[in-house]
């Protein structure tokens, strides 16, 4: 939404998110932009039946509260105009003004009503972690709605990344921090703080989404079921995996990753999606992974059936 980004530009340089100049590299912006006849023509090469779209990276996060209430109401109602062209083709999780906590629950309803089928949020928005209190109310209504929470990947804290991420040219910083590595890792750490907050023991029928094969976290389980322990949770960190989140696949058609994934949870528990238009997979790759699972049942299992359950699709 150009609305949206030139606010995002407008925001003070220490909390302006860098990761806004991912989307104008090649032809992204172009592919961005388009919800109509090119995203259709992208479905249709790749074999994709229904897409379920999301306000691109960094969302409304870094902007004040009434500008993010402002925008988020917008792309909402752009994203459901969208839906309603193209019906049999798109859904829309919502934005939600994350900088107004105590505007969110009232903006998830809201976008519910318009049709939108989950919402995307990200770990942080200023100095206030997703594991907030704050947000309780968001949490409840999420739940009580049915409305999976799509947590995405954001830019690490300026702090972090004067700490850890820079220290190369302007664009391997940024890379460092972002898609080769900081992002990744500030995702898994905002989903261990939702478990270590007891917010699947508020909320038991809360779902999350974690994409690229669950940013990093079901590589080190082993280890992060020892903060039950320690933190007085009721049951392993494990449990809340395999109980409170679906995985995706986020473009990542690596069967090495299927098959660790699967040894931590179970299929049920997995969705298959393309991170369009950063990844773009031809038919032919997305057809020869599905032909890494055991069976038709699994296949279709990750392909169609458990996002048409997760997000109450109509087939």
């Amino acid at each position: 939404m150009p609305d949206l980004t030139s606010a995002l530009r407008a925001v003070p340089p220490d909390r302006r998110d860098e990761s806004l100049a991912l989307n104008e590299t090649g032809d992204h912006r172009r592919r961005l932009e388009d919800l109509d006849t090119d995203r259709i023509a992208a479905m249709d090469a790749q074999g994709i039946d229904v897409s379920i779209i999301a306000l691109t990276p960094p969302g409304t996060h870094p902007l004040a509260p009434a500008d993010a209430v402002r925008l988020s109401r917008a792309a909402n109602d752009v994203a459901a105009e969208a839906v309603a062209g193209n019906p049999s083709r798109l859904r829309a999780l919502s934005t939600l003004p994350m900088s107004a906590p105590h505007e969110v629950a009232d903006e998830l309803s809201r976008a519910a009503g318009l049709g939108h089928i989950g919402t995307m949020a990200y770990g942080r928005s200023g100095d206030l972690f997703l594991d907030d209190p704050v947000y309780n109310d968001f949490f409840a209504a999420a739940a009580q709605l049915g409305q999976p929470v799509f947590l995405h990947p954001q830019l690490p804290s300026s702090a972090l990344r004067d700490a850890s991420y820079r220290g190369f040219d302007p664009m391997t910083d940024l890379g460092l921090a972002t898609f080769g590595w900081g992002w990744h890792l500030d995702a898994a750490t905002a989903a261990l703080r939702l478990i270590l907050r007891g917010t699947f023991d508020r909320h038991p029928d809360l779902q999350i989404v974690l994409g690229h094969w669950g940013e990093m976290l079901l590589f080190w389980l082993d280890r992060a079921d020892s903060l039950s322990r320690v933190s007085g949770l009721p049951r392993p960190v494990s449990h809340y995996i395999r109980s409170n989140f679906f995985i995706t696949a986020s473009g990542m058609l690596n069967p090495a990753l299927l098959h660790h994934t699967l040894s931590v949870t179970t299929v049920d528990r997995l969705l298959f999606s393309t991170d369009y238009p950063f990844q773009r997979p031809t038919r032919e790759d997305i057809t020869t992974f599905l032909g890494h699972f055991a069976s038709d049942a699994d296949r279709e299992k990750f392909s169609s059936a458990n996002a048409t359950a997760l997000y109450g699709l109509d087939a």
